[in-house]
């Protein structure tokens, strides 16, 4: 294709146009045809086996298996879920938990469950190693989780002591900092409930 300025008649635009019509074909080529794991828009499938903190495996290996998306559950339900599977080590999958509670629970509890959800991802951050990641998303997800506890004035929802989350949020966060190693997620996995909050 031959390089067009405007004063030869093609307007920059209108050939930046062309070439990301081109670009978006080869790349549909490519996702189709690579052998990756995609349906036909090109997206993730998101079939491949995962380990416990959610990392890919190859193909034919054995993977833990995922929560199942989508699940409604009462409140109490997906703070009992989500506890089980942080006490497992396995907080990628408890994320999932409180994503489905955020995605399908009421407007003025989204808060609190994004909250938690950005905290079980940095659990899962800073289990993998993802010192950085780690650490910004459990500030993050204290912030939320903080911030929806004060609004809401609400500070143990469903048996939960947010206080407490928070706190152990906001220690594990400096500590992953200071350290800069992988944790045990299951050695580190909060206490969700207040008749347990100290661990």
């Amino acid at each position: 294709m031959q390089n067009f300025t405007p004063r030869q008649g093609l307007p920059l635009r209108r050939q930046g146009a062309r070439d990301n019509r081109c670009m978006s074909s080869a790349s549909e080529d490519r996702a189709a045809g690579d052998g990756r794991d995609r349906d036909q828009e090109g997206r993730a499938r998101n079939a491949r086996p995962r380990d416990g903190l959610g990392r890919p495996l190859p193909y034919g290996e054995h993977g833990v298996g995922r929560q199942p998306e989508g699940v409604v559950r009462r409140p109490e339900e997906s703070v009992a879920e989500a506890q089980t599977l942080l006490d497992a080590g396995k907080p990628f999958h408890a994320h999932e938990v409180f994503e489905d509670a955020w995605k399908s629970g009421p407007e003025e509890e989204r808060g609190l469950w994004r909250g938690l959800a950005q905290l079980a991802v940095g659990l899962t951050h800073a289990a993998r190693g993802n010192v950085t990641g780690g650490v910004r998303l459990l500030r993050r997800g204290a912030g939320a989780v903080e911030e929806w506890a004060a609004v809401g004035a609400r500070a143990e929802p469903y048996g939960m002591d947010l206080s407490g989350v928070v706190a152990w949020a906001r220690e594990l966060a400096a500590e992953v900092e200071r350290e800069s190693v992988a944790i045990d997620a299951e050695a580190r996995a909060p206490r969700l409930s207040s008749r347990t909050a100290d661990g």
